[in-house]
This record gives structure tokens, C-alpha cells and sequence, in this order.
């Protein structure tokens, strides 16, 4: 039953991937579009801003497919770490982004020009929706994987972005203040670099081996510290396999003498209270000189 749920979980994930990718690079094409034909900077740069979030969320889809991809004798932990790298390869096409938007607004602002702010307001309120739909289609994963979380993040962002080039339009419709786009656009290259700088900080933690932000190291070392039968914990490691996995090693030194059902129960506690998937336990059979030092 188990295995069942985790096959349809992975098909209603691949599906929004399909489905949030394709309604994605139609819209950045007709804003990109409406965007050159209505002389709005802020529109270009939504659309720039859209079009890195599908090129992330294609991506992330990739690290998902390379992720279920079974261990081989080489890569004997499987290639769940390609969603870490991919995270972040998000990160610097966001960052690449940022620079094409800042490059082109600026331009515009040496050179004006008058802006249609009614086709502003109509392709920006379709982007409200369309981003709105696609962070809903990833609401469901966002909590177990970074990736997953990232591109629901980067669409509720999106759409609020949207909104704020809706009001945009408005105030240049009814005031006919034309430098509103360009605030706009700067606007926007600020939302970029925020969300780009959390998840940046992420992957880089999750390249370097770092404890995932979900697990806290001494909250781990407490509860095995704690255990009847342990005296000392030593050589503690934990570090993620990937964006959704993480793995443990450490030795315990021992009053008394432990079977295979002390690790495997250590093992399960691990994974239930702190999500820990993958848990090496060494366990080493102390002298009584260390069990007095526990009591």
C-alpha cells in the first residue's frame, strides 16, 4: 500500500512538473511578446524573471527523474545529490537574470519611450493567474524537498510580482507617470535577489556537507546521549544525501553488550523524530570505568 502511494505521489508530481512547465513558456512567450509591443520594461523583465523560474522548474524536474534513479556500483549513494547541484544552478540563473533585467532597465531609463498601460495591466493580471496556479500544482511537496519548495516559493512570488505590475499599470494609466515601469522593473530585480540569496545559502550548505536546516545536530547527539545503554557519543556526522534525504554516521560506546535490535531501534527512533533516512551506527562495548562516568 505504501509503495502504491508512493508511485501515484510521484506520478501527481510529475504531472504538475508537465503541466506548470507548458503553461509557463506559453506565458512567458505572450508577455515577452506584449511586453516588446508595448514599450514595458516591466513586462520584459516579468517575463525574463518567469522565463529563469521555467528553466529552474525544467531542472528541477530533471533532478527528480535523476534522483528515483536506482545506486550502481559507482555511485553507490544513487544520484539523489543532482538535486542539490541543480538547486544550485537555479540560483545562478536567477543571478544571470538579475543582471540582464538591471542591464536593459537602465537603458530604458536613458531612453524613454511611451508605454501601453493597458496591455500592462491585462498580460500582468493573466500572470497573476497563471503563477498562482502553478505554486498551487507544487503546494502539496514543498514541505520534504528544496527543490519542490523553490519552485512553489519562485511562483507565489511571481504572482505577487505581478500584482505589484498590475498597480504599475494603473498608476500609469490614470497619472501618465511613465518612470513607474522602471521602479517596477527594479522592483522585481530586488524580489529576484532575495529569494535567489535563501536558496543560494541553502544549496551551498547542502554542497558543503552542512547539517540540513530541518535537523539540529545537538538535538540528535542529546537523544542518543540519553539512551539506558549509551555512555559516550563520539565521530557524529549527519549531511544530506539530496534535497529530501539525510544520512547519520556515529560510534556509541556502550555499558553492556547491544544486538542487531538496539541499532535497528536507535535506526527507526532516528528517522521518526528527526527525519534521518539513512543512519551507520557503530557501536563500541565500553569498560565499566565508563558507565560509572554516565551514572
Amino acid at each position: 500500500m505504501e509503495n502504491t502511494y508512493s508511485h501515484n505521489n510521484d506520478i501527481n508530481l510529475s504531472n504538475a512538473f508537465k503541466i506548470g512547465i507548458t503553461i509557463n513558456i506559453i506565458f512567458v512567450t505572450i508577455e515577452a511578446l506584449f511586453g516588446y509591443l508595448s514599450n514595458s520594461m516591466a513586462l520584459i523583465a516579468d517575463a525574463g524573471h518567469n522565463l529563469s523560474d521555467v528553466l529552474a522548474l525544467s531542472l528541477s524536474w530533471i533532478a527528480v527523474i535523476l534522483s528515483q534513479r536506482k545506486p550502481t556500483l559507482k555511485f553507490t549513494y544513487g544520484f539523489r545529490r543532482s538535486t542539490i547541484l541543480i538547486a544550485l544552478l537555479n540560483t545562478i540563473l536567477l543571478l544571470v537574470a538579475v543582471g540582464f533585467i538591471f542591464y536593459e532597465t537602465v537603458e530604458r531609463l536613458k531612453k524613454p519611450t511611451d508605454i501601453n498601460a493597458n496591455s500592462v495591466m491585462i498580460v500582468a493580471a493573466l500572470g497573476i493567474g497563471v503563477n498562482a496556479f502553478t505554486a498551487r500544482l507544487f503546494m502539496r511537496g514543498k514541505k520534504h524537498d528544496l527543490n519542490i519548495r523553490s519552485a512553489y516559493l519562485h511562483f507565489v512570488a511571481d504572482a505577487l510580482v505581478s500584482l505589484g505590475v498590475v498597480v504599475a499599470g494603473i498608476i500609469m494609466a490614470f497619472t501618465g507617470t511613465q518612470f513607474i515601469d522602471s521602479l517596477v522593473s527594479f522592483a522585481i530585480i530586488l524580489v529576484i535577489l532575495y529569494s535567489s540569496y535563501h536558496l543560494l545559502i541553502s544549496s551551498i550548505n547542502l554542497a558543503l556537507d552542512a547539517v540540513p536546516g530541518n535537523i539540529k545536530s545537538e538535538e540528535v547527539r542529546e537523544f542518543l546521549k540519553k539512551l539506558p545503554e549509551v555512555s559516550d557519543v563520539h565521530d557524529l556526522h549527519i549531511w544530506a544525501l539530496g534535497t529530501t534525504d539525510s544520512a547519520l554516521t556515529v560510534h556509541l560506546t556502550t555499558c553492556e553488550q547491544t544486538d542487531v535490535s538496539f541499532i535497528t531501534s536507535i535506526q527507526h527512533q532516528l528517522h521518526e523524530r528527526f527525519g534521518i533516512e539513512h543512519a551507520t551506527i557503530q557501536v563500541e562495548f565500553g569498560s565499566k570505568e565508563d558507565c560509572g562516568i554516565k551514572n
